[in-house]
């Protein structure tokens, strides 16, 4: 007997001569959805809730590229050894502090957020992130008081990389459950955007400081002023956040302002953020995850942390002059990043995945024999290319990644697996590939490390399933108009016989 029908004993005999009731019992099994059942998006609610999430994604990085870049000075004001390697090192390490307590700020928030809602979770993880950044700004030297300064930054690292596990995995399931189904790519890509605005505004900022002050102002007060920015920024980003109602998807979950009817049975009434069940139920979507995100960050972090040290300590330029090429890069990216989106939704996010991670494979050799060569015409068109492989995957992960996961566990699961493959392969990425150049000898050693990543992640994607256009899992269906939602309920209805 077939797979579709209704009963699998059922006698074939018995449903001729009693159509009616196993009609019934189909419909049981699968019942059609009803009105109430399909989520019809606000239009300004969704953009708020972009506004809102971005911005958190944007002060993230703007918090990681202020570091990186005043790594030095901060070397200077809160390590001084007297010796400029043990300096730079201390300093990189204190960096890699946040990387270390990400996944543990992950397995904390990721199923609180499960439990409690995402806009409370993402409003905590906003307060963290503001609190600890600023603090860093207003922490005294090293001559001041002694050990107790580097200790302090250490703590505040802390606090940034224990909120930071909770921001991006709540950031995008939040726009995730908002958007609309056929919009979701789009509406995703503005996440990606935020990346690109708090890096551009921390590269921008640290080089005005560097061109408008001498050293000695750097070290003394200079550095400070990025740090203390970030606290309006946070205040700004937590009133954006507090104003958000909780996500349709949640809101459904819960049991909430949206009323179910047997069509969305299936969806769990209960958020249980059960880390292992997590690991026990989903570790196949979990590791497939990991892989996806790992192939992202190796590249993205190749990209836009370390480009400018490899091209003043390998290439031999300022680091002016690389940071300035990398901002028109990323000014550029931003400004196509929401076409991407768009192109998602209309392919899929498996096509526009697969381009980036094959354009890695097969252009980054060629982008550091470019890059290699010097000049400001070939490096551009180097790091161009490696720049629109990226924005492939820019674009496009904020939506793929949230859909891996049921409504139940989905904060939860991404925040651990977005964040463990962060600190194994995102944040190792600077180290490893100064490892590989110092062990081989080549300075083409960043383009293989980004071709095994770009391998590892056709594999994944080609693994994944197709998402675009399609409901979240365990939730119901989010369009954009009642008209929409009428023509999602009709097309379940069968037509009149006479």
């Amino acid at each position: 007997m077939a797979a579709s029908d209704p009963h699998p004993a059922a006698d074939p005999e018995a449903v001729k001569r009693h159509p009616t009731l196993f009609r019934a019992i189909r419909q049981r099994r699968n019942p059609r959805l009803r009105r109430s059942d399909i989520t019809v998006t606000d239009d300004r609610a969704v953009k708020r809730a972009v506004k809102a999430a971005s911005l958190g994604n944007a002060m993230e990085w703007f918090d990681f590229g202020i570091y990186s870049y005043l790594a030095v000075t901060l070397g200077h004001v809160f390590f001084p050894s007297g010796n400029d390697t043990t300096q730079l090192l201390s300093s990189f390490a204190t960096f890699a502090v946040a990387f270390l307590v990400r996944p543990l700020g992950g397995m904390v928030f990721g199923p609180m957020g499960d439990k409690i809602g995402r806009k409370k979770v993402l409003a905590l993880t906003m307060i963290l992130m503001a609190v600890g950044t600023f603090a860093i700004g207003v922490i005294p030297s090293h001559d001041t008081i002694g050990l107790w300064a580097p200790a302090l930054l250490i703590f505040f690292r802390l606090v940034q990389g224990f909120s930071t596990g909770g921001e991006y995995g709540g950031a995008s399931t939040f726009i995730a459950e908002y958007a609309p189904d056929k919009r979701r790519g789009y509406f995703g890509s503005f996440l990606e955007f935020g990346t690109l605005a708090g890096y551009i505004g921390a590269a921008g900022l640290v080089t005005a400081l560097t061109a408008v002050l001498d050293t000695g102002q750097m070290e003394s007060w200079g550095w400070r002023i990025p740090f203390l920015v970030a606290g309006p920024l946070g205040l700004v980003g937590l009133y954006l956040r507090l104003r958000l109602d909780e996500t349709p998807a949640f809101q459904k979950l819960e049991g909430g302002t949206v009323h179910a009817s047997e069509a969305a049975d299936h969806i769990e009434t209960t958020a249980k953020g059960d880390l292992a069940r997590i690991f026990r139920q989903y570790w196949p979507t979990l590791i497939l995850c990991i892989c996806l995100v790992g192939a992202y960050n190796i590249t993205d972090y190749m990209l836009l942390s370390y480009m400018p040290t490899y091209l003043s300590d390998e290439l031999g330029y300022s680091e002016t002059h690389g940071l300035l090429i990398l901002l028109a890069v990323m000014v550029f990216l931003m400004l196509i990043i929401s076409q991407v989106g768009k192109l998602s939704d209309r392919f899929g996010r498996k096509p526009l995945l697969m381009t980036g991670m094959l354009g890695f494979f097969f252009l980054s050799l060629p982008s550091f024999l470019l890059i290699r060569q010097g000049g400001i015409p070939a490096i551009t068109i180097g790091m161009l290319m490696l720049g629109l492989s990226l924005v492939c995957m820019l674009g496009t992960m904020s939506a793929a990644l949230p859909a891996l996961f049921p409504t139940p566990v989905r904060y939860g699961s991404l925040s651990v697996g977005y964040n463990l493959s962060a600190s194994l392969f995102g944040g190792t990425t600077p180290l490893v590939i100064t490892a590989l150049i110092s062990w081989s000898g080549t300075n083409l050693m960043p383009a293989y490390y980004a071709m095994a990543a770009a391998l590892v992640g056709v594999i994944a994607v080609a693994c994944m399933k197709e998402t675009a256009r399609k409901p979240l899992a365990g939730s119901p269906p989010s369009v954009e108009t009642e008209e929409e939602a009428a023509e999602l309920c009709a097309a379940q209805t069968p037509e009149p016989k006479f």
